[in-house]
């Protein structure tokens, strides 16, 4: 069947060009790719992968926790004096830490 149908689609540069370079050593264009997509999605009645929200380690989910809470104002921000006692702060948790 002759393609006779046109999508025209925004992105950024950096992304256009990375994924050039990834589809070429395939051996196929962009152009190639987005119909192989398409293709697959009507095959699999769907986006053809699983679709997921990032997942981060305890430690990170626990400080986007405290980050929200903070912003929330549920938990109170740490404030210092200075600089050096921000960082008189974190040589000491580096420490405990060892």
């Amino acid at each position: 069947m002759a393609k006779t149908a046109n999508i025209t689609i925004r992105i950024d540069p950096e992304t256009k060009t990375s994924a050039e370079q990834l589809f070429s050593s395939f051996g196929i264009t962009v152009t190639d790719a987005i119909s192989i997509f398409l293709h697959k999605s009507i095959m699999e009645g769907g986006l053809p992968f699983e679709v997921k929200q990032p997942r981060f380690n305890a430690e990170t989910e626990a400080a986007i926790e405290e980050a929200r809470g903070i912003i929330a104002g549920k938990i109170p921000a740490k404030r210092y004096g200075s600089v050096r006692d921000l960082f008189n702060e974190l040589d000491k948790e580096i420490t405990a830490e060892l």
